[in-house]
């Protein structure tokens, strides 16, 4: 089975997910929500790419950046960044690893630990 598939199948057992019309998958979880997709960086080696919203539209200022840059340092699995556009910004975790080769179990677990990581992160930036 393709690692897509997988991952759509692996997934939908334990959360939400939407197929997209490009392929990627849209999952919610915990007051945040990911797209996943995966993504060919050689011929044998696929990756999944993990991009999780963790806060919105919030507005930029210096007690915000030094949480962020904070909760980048402790999260171990994923790159807390704050995305600035003008006054405002969105808080993004993003991860990537290789799916080839994980097998079901492994492959979900890894994604949920990343997406409890994302919605720890989001607990401790924005409630």
């Amino acid at each position: 089975m393709l690692l897509d598939a997988r991952l759509a199948e692996v997934l939908s057992a334990v959360v939400p997910v939407e197929v997209e019309p490009d392929g990627a998958l849209t999952v919610r979880y915990e007051g945040t929500f990911a797209s996943l997709r995966t993504v060919t960086i050689a011929e044998d080696i696929k990756m999944v790419s993990v991009t999780q919203v963790l806060g919105w539209d919030l507005s930029s200022t210096a007690d915000l950046r030094k949480r962020v840059a904070a909760q980048a340092q402790s999260t171990m699995l994923g790159t807390v960044t704050f995305v600035e556009s003008g006054k405002k910004g969105d808080i993004m975790l993003r991860y990537n690893f290789p799916g080839d080769g994980l097998a079901d179990h492994a492959l979900q677990t890894l994604v949920l630990m990343v997406l409890a990581g994302g919605a720890d992160a989001r607990r401790a930036l924005v409630d």
